[in-house]
């Protein structure tokens, strides 16, 4: 049996020895923030991008990788299975031409 609290206690005096138990929510929360500054640690201390990349934004990316990954759809529909690509700067224009691969 539990045993009663005196009488005559003022609520402050009750609750002065409890500790409240982390709630889920806090805890998920305490986790996350852990895992997001050791991701922003670990992403400080990746390697630069190559050269190569360099002025290459993730939006720039992934619109050049969707127009070739419709270029080489298209290319298969067309009977086109081996190819490679050849690269040509002429001043401020670059141009990707398909090259058929012939054995």
């Amino acid at each position: 049996m539990m045993k009663r609290p005196p009488r005559g206690l003022t609520d402050k005096d009750m609750i002065k020895n409890y500790v409240e138990e982390k709630s889920v929510e806090a805890q998920l929360m305490t986790a996350a923030k852990k895992a997001e500054k050791r991701r922003l640690a670990d992403a400080a201390d990746a390697p630069p991008e190559p050269l190569a990349k360099a002025g290459f934004t993730k939006d720039l990316t992934e619109k050049l990788g969707m127009e070739l990954l419709a270029m080489k759809m298209e290319l298969e529909m067309g009977g086109v299975k081996s190819f490679d690509y050849k690269i040509k700067r002429d001043g401020e224009k670059i141009t990707l031409t398909v090259v058929d691969k012939k054995f």
